[in-house]
């Protein structure tokens, strides 16, 4: 008699794993290939790569793991249960970059527009859980439509989640955002809440309200890139840190901060020994900053002279350019730069100015980055509509993010540094580890020609020779209160060096510093200004 087991292996053959596996395989290529060969031929008319593609951009060669590529919706109504293609639209997963785990995801264009959904939304939190956990980066490739519409607020819990992690994550982390498609509404604010936003110019895009809708309520006519494309972000907004001209040179770039950044708030950024000698001489600095206080320069090539192999990495370059931030490397190890800008503005502290430095200082504290400040600053921006617009609380924002920082900081002020502008920039009454000075350092509450105008106003107006007595007046304030090593004299500034020994002398005083810590009082939080 014939069992029931027998029966069924009769009928039908017995599943072979050899079988299974290709059929696994098969599945697995078609979903990176994508729904529709044409969808995939739009995407690359556009100027735009397939989420692999750019996946295999980012992470060092066959090092990419995905999970879940085979999730799919469970959303129904509107024909959304007919249509359920196989990783909802988003790639997750992990790899190397330099050596090092990153953690991914990666909306996919050709299916739902990249738009998210439920499911498509669980993963990304899966991947941004594990990242926290693991204590790796996060990069977001950013190419999606905003929320699927069909599943309605179900979506919109979705960007809720995500925002919540990328708070959670924030200074725990390093979260980067790379724009290379639209990016509206709502979906706005998770790469805004990131530590930084790369685009691409002409693919990509970023407003809470689009052009037609921006139409129909002011009347304004403005294309999507005129009003939130790449280059708008990277220079009037400051939204974008970063603009590339192709995704290969923005996913380079990437490559390149991650180098330069540490896994978590837990370890320190990687030190890479190149053949720069940390003993090498900077005399070239004579040359390049001119004694007259007046006179501008470009502080680019002050700092290209002192790190190593004159590599740095600038951020935000096209925004708030009277301030300078750039992650470099001294000796193999990196530090933060932020540096007065003397070709733009005459180097002057500004509403955008200080916004931006206060963000790159509270960056580089979290992740342990140590702080070299170059100072040669003649005081905030004098103005009604800078007044109006609050100098005063966004000045706050870069002197709360000094005094609240905890890694090695040293200043060094190249040649000015006037009025409030020189306490905000770092200086040792803020906390500053160490103060060095140039000896062409005018270290002052004003310049000496408007200190003088106020403290010798009466003996200037009742003179026979006003313009002659106003100029020995200056003459006698520079001389009292303004000489090179007045502020050294009282303790103010460590030592006034040699701008030939700069590089050896940063180099020896970050290296004693590297082992500092510091703690700040037991406290939920500090009510920062913003």
């Amino acid at each position: 008699m014939t069992t029931f087991d027998e029966l069924l292996t009769t009928l039908a053959p017995s599943p072979s794993l050899h079988r299974s596996t290709a059929e696994l395989n098969r599945l697995k290529d078609e979903v990176s290939r994508g729904p529709d060969p044409e969808a995939t031929k739009r995407q690359h008319a556009k100027g735009k790569l397939t989420p692999y593609e750019r996946l295999e951009l980012l992470f060092d060669e066959g090092t990419f793991t995905e999970l879940e590529p085979l999730r799919r919706h469970r959303a129904t109504g509107f024909g959304l249960e007919h249509r359920r293609p196989h990783g909802d639209g988003v790639v997750i997963g992990w790899g190397l970059v330099h050596g090092s785990t990153v953690f991914a995801y990666a909306h996919d264009f050709r299916v739902f527009g990249g738009a998210l959904g439920e499911a498509h939304a669980a993963k990304i939190h899966k991947v941004m859980d594990l990242a926290e956990k693991a204590g790796a980066p996060l990069v977001s490739l950013n190419d999606g439509a905003g929320a699927r519409i069909q599943e309605g607020v179900s979506a919109l819990a979705g960007y809720g989640g995500i925002f919540r992690r990328n708070t959670r994550a924030s200074g725990v982390i390093p979260q980067i955002s790379v724009m290379l498609g639209p990016c509206a509404g709502g979906a706005a604010y998770s790469p805004a809440l990131t530590d930084f936003v790369f685009m691409v110019r002409e693919t990509s895009q970023m407003f809470i309200t689009g052009p037609d809708v921006v139409r129909a309520v002011t009347g304004e006519q403005i294309t999507q890139n005129g009003l939130g494309g790449a280059d708008v972000h990277a220079s009037v907004s400051g939204v974008a840190g970063f603009a590339y001209d192709t995704e290969e040179e923005c996913l380079e770039d990437v490559r390149y901060l991650l180098s330069l950044l540490p896994q978590n708030n837990r370890e320190l950024p990687p030190v890479v020994r190149g053949d720069d000698p940390a003993d090498r001489r900077t005399d070239a600095l004579a040359g390049i900053v001119p004694a007259d206080p007046g006179q501008a320069y470009d502080m680019r090539k002050v700092i290209e002279e002192i790190v190593d192999d004159g590599e740095f990495f600038e951020v935000q370059e096209a925004w708030a350019q009277n301030v300078v931030c750039a992650f470099a490397r001294l000796d193999g190890h990196v530090v933060g730069i932020v540096a007065n800008q003397p070709a733009a503005l005459a180097g002057v502290l500004d509403i955008h100015s200080s916004e931006k430095a206060a963000r790159f200082v509270q960056t580089c504290d979290a992740f342990n980055v140590p702080l070299l400040t170059l100072v040669d600053v003649p005081g905030f921006l004098p103005g009604v509509d800078q007044e109006h617009n609050g100098i005063i609380r966004h000045g706050a924002k870069l002197l709360y993010a000094y005094c609240n920082a905890t890694v090695p900081r040293i200043s060094l002020v190249v040649r000015k540094a006037y009025g409030g502008a020189y306490i905000v920039m770092d200086s040792r009454s803020i906390g500053a580890d160490l103060a060095f000075a140039w000896p062409i350092n005018e270290i002052a509450v004003m310049g000496a020609e408007g200190a003088a105008n106020v403290v010798f106003r009466k003996e200037i107006a009742s003179s026979d020779d006003p313009e002659a007595t106003r100029e020995r007046l200056v003459k006698q304030y520079k001389a009292e209160l303004m000489h090179p090593y007045y502020a050294a004299e009282r303790g103010l500034v460590d030592d006034v060096i040699d701008p030939g020994e700069t590089r050896q002398v940063l180099i020896r005083s970050l290296a004693m510093l590297r082992a500092k810590h510091a703690s700040l009082p037991e406290r939920k939080h500090g009510n920062q200004p913003v």
